[in-house]
């Protein structure tokens, strides 16, 4: 089976002429004749160009990478018990899966709680995260989850106001932020704000922070999907140009005459706005660490992606000396808004590997007895199995688990739900569990009996997300109660087995055939 696909994808809105006869080498069609009108990416490419780089359509999709790593999380099991309970009584009658408790704190002083261990890393200035913010941060904020403010949102918000190159308010922000702020529900979750190199430039941190009683920040390196800085597309020159004027990188030049007129005859509909690279060093990273904190910021994060070992190293040293209270890492082949697309496929390194590299630095740092962080990973987990895997990989370090594409669709669907009630348009495949919210969404009557009249407040969109979640967090109660853990801090690494040699190698996780080995024979030996 081939690892990866080429010149032929759903993402970028591409085919084979042949698609039953491909080239494994070059995903050409093995004949090529002149004639076709090129449904290919090479072919495509010949007259859209740079267009065909990203994901389409841009907008209304996430895209997450179609390679076919060597080894995944399905390459581990996890392995059961039959035998007592730990973090509750060893009796039938309480060790039962809903006693499961999946609350976790996190920070250096343990002062944010999550009900579950999720989070939502990033979502940021994409067309996509903007239309369903609603649902995500209000559904986060039910589930008592974290969620992530991402990149440029501020820099992208028409009506923001800046003033000398620095931001002096920012409605959308705002808007994103007190959606958070007005659903949380007894101090549970949080709202966290990023920045990358313009974001830090615009001062959005210390807007955040002094203007909207942000107490949670961080900092950016990167993510799985992708090594260069955040990317969109503008439909309109007027847009094209105040970005430009807001020193983001805009391609092709919106004050170009000959560009100008190109748009307005049709030659090309879209504008792209690029971010830039950080440049990261020790001194300037501590140095902007401790300038949050003195702003007033009670918590101080740093996400990073895919890069090679070296960088991940520096992402845990320079974490453990700063004391950063969660470092986010984000392996390869992670969801985006818009990303290049064989960049996604074909950079980084990828889950099984990041993480047990990950594990690898932690532990070190712990032998050492230096500061160890809270530790998030992401990339690509969507269901209950996986997270629990993901836990387990990087016990007792790694404390919560990021996803980003499937809350936004568990929002999108929730939203789209919703829209078919209130039409009256309702899909057979959806109406067979009724007409109303309440008897559609498993969890509405629950938490209308907890809202009251404020859940006619709750967006459909939040619904999907919280309801997303309480399918997530019963499975992995389960999960739990099978392994008879009952609490998430006495979850091991041996609580999963490796089923290939190669898993067992890259991860150092036992082997299933070597598993349990001293106390069989203990157990044989009286």
């Amino acid at each position: 089976m081939s690892m990866t696909k080429l010149n032929a994808s759903a993402a970028t809105l591409t085919k084979n002429r042949t698609e039953d006869s491909r080239s494994p080498v070059s995903g050409m069609c093995v004949t090529c004749v002149e004639g076709c009108i090129g449904m290919c990416e090479i072919g495509k490419s010949a007259y859209r160009g740079h267009e065909v780089i990203y994901p389409q359509p841009y907008g209304i999709i996430t895209a997450g990478a179609e390679k076919a790593y060597p080894v995944d999380l399905s390459h581990f099991s996890i392995m059961g018990t039959a035998v007592g309970a730990q973090g509750i009584e060893a009796d039938s009658d309480r060790a039962i899966f809903p006693n499961v408790d999946l609350e976790v704190a996190i920070g250096r002083d343990n002062g944010i709680r999550l009900k579950l261990p999720f989070m939502i890393p990033g979502l940021g200035s994409t067309e996509v995260a903007s239309r369903n913010w609603d649902g995500l941060a209000i559904g986060a904020a039910l589930a008592g989850v974290a969620i992530t403010i991402g990149e440029n949102v501020s820099g992208m918000d028409p009506t923001s106001t800046i003033r000398n190159g620095r931001l002096i308010k920012s409605p959308d922000l705002d808007r994103r932020v007190k959606l958070f702020q007005e659903w949380q529900r007894d101090g549970y979750g949080e709202i966290v704000v990023q920045a990358n190199v313009e974001d830090t430039r615009l001062g959005v941190q210390e807007y955040a922070i002094n203007e909207l009683g942000v107490r949670t920040v961080e900092l950016k390196w990167g993510q799985g999907a992708k090594n260069i800085g955040g990317e969109v597309k503008l439909d309109s020159l007027e847009r094209a140009q105040q970005l430009k004027r807001r020193d983001y990188i805009v391609l092709p030049d919106p004050f170009d005459e000959d560009v100008i007129q190109a748009f307005k005859a049709g030659g090309f509909k879209e504008f792209e706005r690029h971010s830039r690279v950080g440049m990261v060093d020790e001194k300037s990273f501590l140095e902007r660490v401790k300038e949050l904190r003195q702003t007033g910021a009670e918590y101080v994060f740093l996400k990073t992606g895919a890069y090679r070992p070296a960088d991940l190293a520096r992402a845990v040293k320079f974490s453990s000396e700063a004391k950063i209270d969660l470092l986010t890492v984000d392996a390869a082949g992670g969801g985006t808004g818009m990303s290049p697309w064989r960049m996604m496929n074909e950079w980084g390194i990828p889950q099984v590997e990041l993480y047990s590299l990950l594990y690898g630095y932690l532990d070190r740092l712990a032998r050492s007895d230096k500061y160890v962080p809270d530790v998030a990973v992401a990339s690509g987990f969507t269901l209950e199995d996986q997270i629990f895997k993901g836990l387990a990989l990087g016990a007792p370090y790694f404390k919560a688990i990021g996803m980003a594409r499937s809350p936004l669709a568990a929002a999108m669907v929730g939203k789209t739900i919703g829209n078919a009630i209130e039409a009256g348009e309702i899909p057979v495949y959806i109406e067979r569990f009724g007409k109303t919210r309440e008897e559609i969404f498993v969890t509405a009557p629950g938490m209308k009996h907890e809202l009251g009249e404020r859940f006619e407040e709750v967006p459909a969109g939040a619904l999907g997300v919280y309801t997303y979640f309480e399918r997530l967090a019963q499975g992995l109660r389960q999960l739990m109660c099978g392994n008879r853990k009952f609490k998430l801090d006495l979850i091991t690494r041996d609580d999963i087995a490796a089923l290939t040699p190669e898993a067992a190698s890259i991860s150092g996780i036992d082997h299933v055939m070597d598993l349990d080995a001293e106390e069989v024979d203990r157990i044989f030996e009286g």
